[in-house]
């Protein structure tokens, strides 16, 4: 297979990064159709991406012989049953974090992969972004000793769409943008989570609170793993300062510190001695190459026939551990992960 073809499953912003990429920036891929439930989004989509074969029915699209893959961006709640149907439609599945809501829809999600015989691979970016990149090889080599502690750090400046403010039915903050957290902390440390203590209230938006009493802004977790690396994860969104996805690794050996708020090497100071600089103001631009990248390796997976790096397996870890924290704020005391 020299080239992949691909449909887009969903047109909004962070699809457009995955379909600008596969158009216009990637090598051995093309974009070749396009799926929205809104046709006035569609025609636009299709116009900018120069794309002719634009479907408001899923069903449709999936039955056609235009493409060999799928990229899915719609809201979350929707994935089970699309990843489903693509696979069993023999489409190679690339899906946007969170995999899923429930732990149950993952693992059918999993199943109907493997037992249709094609690619899964779950959008989580971080594993692609040089100094994560970075960091990873050096925890691996050993050199700085076995990891301790992982701290993460994920705040975004605005909120997350409306459907998430009903957490039972969405996992809210901890799922829409603390995925990412929970995975590459899993990641750095080696292990499977074991127990999650987390604590969340809202500050930021108090006017969901009569229609969304728990609807949460501000979320802290404490997270132990089997192996007995220890971490903690802390979300708020709207960040109103910017977005700001931050890392710390504590070794036996040494400290290992991942990303940084200003968004560009420029700093400036006035006669009143007072600095200034830009903090990043979007995950698009923070993340740019790593998106190219994961995009890359989920090409490179289906026509080399190997395991994707970011595997379904890894997207039911993080939702277990979101589910189990949300448990915790719930009951106000530490769940337990069994496997």
């Amino acid at each position: 297979m020299e080239t992949l073809k691909f449909c887009l499953i969903g047109a909004g912003r962070a699809g457009m990064v995955h379909a600008k990429n596969i158009a216009f920036n990637l090598k051995n891929a093309e974009l070749t159709a396009i799926v929205d439930k809104d046709p006035s989004v569609l025609e636009q989509r299709g116009q900018e991406l120069g794309v002719k074969n634009l479907f408001q029915d899923l069903d449709s699209a999936l039955g056609s012989p235009l493409f060999e893959a799928v990229v899915i961006v719609t809201p979350t709640f929707t994935h089970r049953d699309i990843v489903v149907k693509a696979a069993q439609a023999k489409k190679h599945v690339f899906c946007e974090k969170p995999m899923s809501v429930r732990v149950s829809e993952a693992r059918d999600m999993i199943d109907a992969a493997k037992g249709n015989g094609v690619k899964l691979q779950i959008a989580f970016m971080r594993r692609f972004d040089p100094p994560f990149v970075r960091a990873k090889e050096v925890v691996d080599s050993g050199g700085l000793g076995e990891v301790m502690i992982v701290k993460s750090v994920g705040r975004g400046p605005g909120l997350p769409p409306p459907w998430t403010y009903n957490v039972s039915e969405s996992n809210g903050l901890l799922g829409e943008v603390n995925s990412h957290d929970f995975d590459s902390t899993r990641w750095f440390a080696g292990g499977e989570y074991r127990r999650i203590y987390a604590e969340a209230v809202n500050r930021k938006v108090p006017k969901l609170r009569r229609d969304y009493p728990d609807f949460y802004d501000n979320v802290v977790c404490s997270v132990r793993f089997d192996n007995e690396v220890i971490g903690t994860i802390d979300g708020t969104c709207p960040a109103d300062y910017g977005y700001d996805a931050r890392t710390e690794i504590v070794l036996t050996k040494g400290l290992i510190q991942i990303g940084e708020i200003k968004g560009a090497a420029f700093m400036r100071c006035g006669v009143d001695g007072v600095m200034k600089q830009d903090a990043w103001q979007s995950w698009r631009n923070r993340f740019r190459d790593a998106y190219l990248d994961e995009m890359k390796s989920f090409i490179d997976a289906v026509r080399e026939d190997t395991l994707t790096k970011v595997t379904g397996e890894d997207g039911l870890a993080a939702v277990e551990a979101v589910v189990a924290a949300n448990e915790s704020i719930r009951k106000g005391l530490p769940v337990e992960i069994k496997r």
